[in-house]
């Protein structure tokens, strides 16, 4: 079990958040306050029972803030000033990064002064890191933000073993070659002696862009679940890379999900709904790549033909805020509340809306309640590294009820193939799809939900960190 002693942490994350966020009442007081971020859903159940630290911002600008506990994790805040959130967050992270990494949905923007930014920020972390490390520990680096770290943090303490894993899709070959400073996100990551990804096809695109920038040679090695992508000799050192799909607490979710006021909470939201016959929900970040305008493109199209009733069917959208201050998310924010206005505006009547927008955050109880409510979950996402979400809709129908369509580009597609597959391109495909779900026959629908809830119920979080530790060779101390 690993500890956290006088000479440091023996396990460590590194990530952009700390699993909490520092926030600032209008009184002038600060509180710590749960984070919301997929990241922290996927890795805190795994951390809580195996004592160690966590590295990472505390969300605001210019807060200096002392190592603390909380609830058995030893937290460590790295400071980034007001500029350096602008430039290296929503820079060359969410700038940069984030569309070029999911297929150039948006143009990416190449600025010297952003790069430089997340080159400084980066360098921060590996220090921290450095300093709070025991003797040999293990330390796992998250997610596109940090992809210097490994290698700055190998330079810092070679006795330290280093794993990365990247959270979102990693970009095909010819769209990574883009990038100005390819090379050098390429060296960080090999600073790492493992580095993951949800799919094979990212593990390839690394190794080849190993062989073609930093001319290593992939030889063939056995890594990962499902996959035996290989390793890369970075002279006496053997990086291993491999696929690694992330999952869910789902044990702790269908529990949550049989809970008795949840399920009155779930009844209750049908009947402020007004008990329409089906319920389509949609649960998301605001973000251009999640698909929402896709689905409710559909949704008018099919009230428009006649092939769905507004007066049977009622759709709840829940958009978490995401990157408020960026122009472009302002833009696509209006255009879905456009979109959602226009649907109610021609189908709705006095006192029942065909669309329900909610643009906030809600908690993990009412967010179960609301999945156990649905029958028809809807994630459309253009491009995502996995989508955490559909699995926790399949982990709450211990029922069997309900059913999924689900992007072929999430991640998880390979792994829900009983899901109702579409092409986001494909707007007739998805229509069929919303309209096949809608007309489920119900012991089709129990039969694809059993096979679902066998997939994710078997493929938890725990056994997808345990896969990554253990390739990375930890065993021992986690």
């Amino acid at each position: 079990m690993s500890s956290i002693g006088e000479n440091g942490a023996d396990f460590l994350v590194v990530a952009n958040r700390l699993p909490v966020d520092l926030e600032r009442l209008p009184d002038g007081t600060q509180r710590w306050k749960h984070s919301p971020g997929g990241l922290v859903t996927a890795l805190e159940p795994f951390l809580r029972t195996h004592s160690g630290a966590w590295v990472g911002w505390p969300g605001i600008a210019d807060a200096e803030v002392d190592a603390f506990e909380e609830d058995g994790l030893q937290l460590h805040p790295v400071a980034l000033s007001a500029s350096e959130v602008a430039d290296y967050y929503e820079g060359f992270s969410n700038g940069t990064l984030w569309p070029l990494y999911h297929d150039v949905v948006a143009p990416p923007a190449f600025h010297r002064r952003w790069w430089n930014a997340y080159v400084r920020v980066n360098q921060r972390f590996a220090d921290v890191t450095a300093k709070v490390a025991a003797q040999g520990a293990t330390v796992w680096v998250q997610d596109y933000q940090l992809q210097l770290v490994p290698a700055m943090l190998r330079e810092l303490r070679p006795d330290l073993r280093i794993g990365f894993f990247l959270h979102i899709p990693f970009p095909p070959v010819e769209l990574f070659m883009q990038l100005p400073w390819r090379t050098e996100i390429i060296r960080g990551l090999l600073g790492a002696d493992l580095v993951g990804f949800h799919r094979p096809g990212g593990a390839q695109n690394f190794l080849w862009l190993a062989r073609r920038l930093v001319g290593l040679e992939p030889s063939r090695g056995a890594v990962g679940v499902r996959t035996r992508p290989g390793v890369v000799q970075v002279g006496d050192r053997t990086v291993r890379v491999g696929a690694f799909p992330i999952s869910i607490d789902s044990a702790g979710l269908d529990a949550l999900a049989r809970d008795k006021e949840v399920q009155k909470h779930a009844k209750q939201i049908r009947e402020d709904l007004g008990n329409p016959k089906k319920i389509l929900l949609g649960v998301d970040r605001l973000d251009y790549t999640k698909g929402i305008d896709v689905r409710l493109r559909a949704l008018h199209e099919l009230l428009a033909d006649g092939r769905v009733n507004p007066g049977e069917v009622t759709m709840v959208q829940l958009a978490t805020p995401s990157r408020e201050r960026v122009e472009h998310y302002k833009q696509m924010r209006g255009e879905i509340e456009q979109a959602v206005g226009r649907i109610n505006g021609e189908f709705s009547t006095v006192g029942h809306p065909v669309v329900h927008y909610l643009h906030q955050s809600v908690n993990r109880r009412e967010l179960t309640a609301f999945m156990t409510a649905a029958d028809v979950m809807v994630v459309t996402p253009v491009r995502d590294g996995m989508n955490l979400v559909c699995k926790e809709y399949v982990a709450t129908r211990y029922d069997l009820g309900g059913a999924l369509v689900l992007s072929e580009f999430a991640g998880a597609a390979a792994e829900l193939t009983s899901a109702f597959l579409v092409n986001p391109h494909d707007l007739d495909g998805v229509k069929n799809a919303l309209e096949a779900a809608l007309t489920l026959d119900p012991a089709e629908g129990r039969r694809r939900m059993r096979a679902l809830r066998r997939q994710v119920l078997t493929h938890d979080v725990d056994r997808w960190a345990r896969s990554f530790l253990d390739a990375l060779g930890t065993q021992s101390t986690i």
